[in-house]
């Protein structure tokens, strides 16, 4: 289903079955989708029914763990060189390769 949300076509197409049009499956597949996709965490990328015990998941199921990402190190860096105040709104720090 990601491949068919990346291009906005049926699943039953993808699959070889279909003739591009939107079968009521196809539609129904999707909007499952859809509701998995923004059911995760934007910061851990759990789904609460992950932890819900009552709901078959398992609150012990993870272990936290840590990792440092020299691109986030170095976002972070510039970032404390941006001055504050109203010349400071809206200033979006990015990454993109060298060029030589």
């Amino acid at each position: 289903m990601e491949l068919c949300a990346a291009y906005g076509i049926p699943h039953s197409q993808l699959m070889g079955a279909g003739t591009g049009r939107w079968t009521a499956l196809d539609r129904a597949k999707a909007l499952a989708y859809l509701h998995f996709t923004r059911a995760v965490c934007e910061g851990c990328g759990t789904r609460p029914s992950e932890w819900d015990e009552a709901a078959g998941g398992d609150r012990f199921a993870y272990v936290a763990e840590s990792h440092r990402c020299s691109g986030c190190e170095l976002i972070e860096m510039e970032q404390e060189q941006v001055p504050q105040g109203p010349e400071a709104r809206g200033v979006k720090i990015g990454l993109r390769p060298r060029t030589e």
